[in-house]
C-alpha cells in the first residue's frame, strides 16, 4: 500500500479528518499500519480533490505541497466578514454591485505574478503563534505581503446574475454551502434597482502559497466593493483532479470489501510531471546505498529513477552527476 488515494472532500470535514478516514479505511480492511499523510490542507468550507499519500509516497507529501492548484469559488458581493469566508462576521457592507463585464476586465490585474496579503484567519505563525488563534482571540493581526502566481483566472460559464440563486451555476461546481445566509447589504428607500451581479464564480489556476479568499477579497476592492467567498472547490492539486477523486462513502465500501488496492493510485502518480530514468540493477543498489551515479542523465533536472516497475529514488541530476533527493525504500 505505497501510493495515493485521492479524495473528494465533503463539505464541513478538515484535512486531517480525511487522513484519518484513510486510516481508519486501512484499519477496517486490515492492510496493517502504513503512513499516512496529505499534501495540502484544504479548509472544511472548501470541498474536493485531497491527496492522501500512503506508504513511501509520504516522502512526496512536501513536493505536492510545492505544486499549483486549481479552484473555483463563488465571490458574492456586498459583505465583507473576518474571515473572508461566510463563516465570519460582516465587517463592512457595499450596496456596489459591479456588473459581469466589470469584473471580466479587472481580473487581468490579478493574473500573473502579484503581491498577496494573506487572511488573518490563517495557519500562517505570528510570533510563534497561529494567525487564526490571535484573530479569534481579538488581537489585531497584521500579516506580511508575499509574492504568488496566477497562471489564469476566469469567469466559469454559466454563473452571475442569470443564474443567481441556482445551485452554485455551470462548470461542475457543486450546490452552495449549507451554512446561515449573511444579510446582503440592502440599499437605501427610494435607490433605484441595483443591475450587478450579487455573485460570481471564477476558476484559478494559482501557485502554492495563494490564499483565495484573499484573491476575492482583492477582487471585490478593486471593483469598488466588497465581497467573500461562499463556495470553494479544489479541482486540481498538482497531477491529481476531480477524475480521479472518490468519496468517503465509496472508501468506505472498498474498506469493507477489502479492494482499497483497486482505487489506490500508484507512488508514480505524483510524479507524473519529471521523466522516468531507468536503471540496472547495479545502478539502483548503488542508489539505495547513497552513491552518486555519473553520466546516466543526458540532461539537468529531476528524475524518477526505476528499476524495471519498481520505484527507486526521486534523483536529481546536475552536470552529469545524478543524486538521491527522496529514496524509496520498496
Amino acid at each position: 500500500m505505497h501510493g495515493w488515494i485521492i479524495l473528494d472532500k465533503p463539505l464541513g470535514l478538515g484535512s486531517t479528518q480525511g487522513v484519518s478516514a484513510v486510516k481508519r479505511a486501512l484499519r477496517d480492511g486490515k492492510y496493517g499500519k502504513f503512513k499516512v499523510g496529505h499534501g495540502g490542507t484544504l479548509d472544511p468550507l472548501a470541498t474536493g480533490v485531497l491527496p492522501i499519500a500512503l506508504g513511501e509516497a509520504t516522502k512526496l507529501a512536501g513536493r505536492m505541497l510545492d505544486s499549483d492548484k486549481v479552484y473555483d469559488f463563488e465571490v458574492t458581493f456586498g459583505v465583507e466578514t473576518d474571515t473572508l469566508d461566510r463563516e465570519g462576521k460582516p465587517v463592512a457592507t457595499s450596496e456596489v454591485r459591479p456588473t459581469r463585464e466589470q469584473v471580466e476586465a479587472v481580473l487581468a490585474r490579478f493574473t500573473g505574478p502579484i503581491e498577496q496579503v494573506p487572511p488573518a484567519y490563517s495557519a500562517l505563525k505570528v510570533d510563534g503563534e497561529r494567525a487564526y488563534d490571535l484573530a479569534r482571540a481579538g488581537e489585531e493581526v497584521k500579516l506580511a505581503s508575499r509574492d504568488v502566481t496566477i497562471h489564469a483566472l476566469q469567469i466559469l460559464p454559466g454563473t452571475g446574475r442569470e443564474t443567481a440563486g441556482e445551485a452554485g451555476g455551470g462548470g461542475g461546481v457543486p450546490s452552495r454551502t449549507p451554512f446561515v445566509e449573511l444579510p446582503l447589504h440592502q440599499p437605501a428607500a427610494g435607490s433605484p434597482p441595483r443591475s450587478g451581479e450579487d455573485q460570481i464564480t471564477l476558476r484559478a489556476h494559482v501557485s502554492k502559497g495563494t490564499y483565495i479568499r484573499s484573491l476575492a477579497r482583492d477582487i471585490a476592492h478593486a471593483l469598488g466593493t466588497v465581497g467573500h467567498v461562499t463556495m470553494l472547490r479544489r479541482v486540481k492539486a498538482g497531477p491529481f483532479t476531480l477524475e480521479q477523486a472518490i468519496s468517503l462513502d465509496k472508501l468506505d465500501e472498498a474498506a469493507k470489501g477489502r479492494t482499497l488496492e483497486q482505487i489506490l493510485l500508484p507512488l508514480r502518480a505524483g510524479l507524473d510531471d519529471i521523466p522516468a530514468l531507468s536503471l540496472t540493477p547495479d545502478q539502483a543498489g548503488l542508489l539505495r546505498q547513497g552513491q552518486v551515479l555519473i553520466g546516466i542523465a543526458k540532461e539537468d533536472g529531476q528524475y524518477f529513477a526505476c528499476l524495471e516497475d519498481i520505484p527507486i529514488a526521486l534523483v536529481e541530476a546536475l552536470s552529469g552527476q545524478v543524486r538521491v533527493v527522496r529514496g524509496f525504500n520498496l
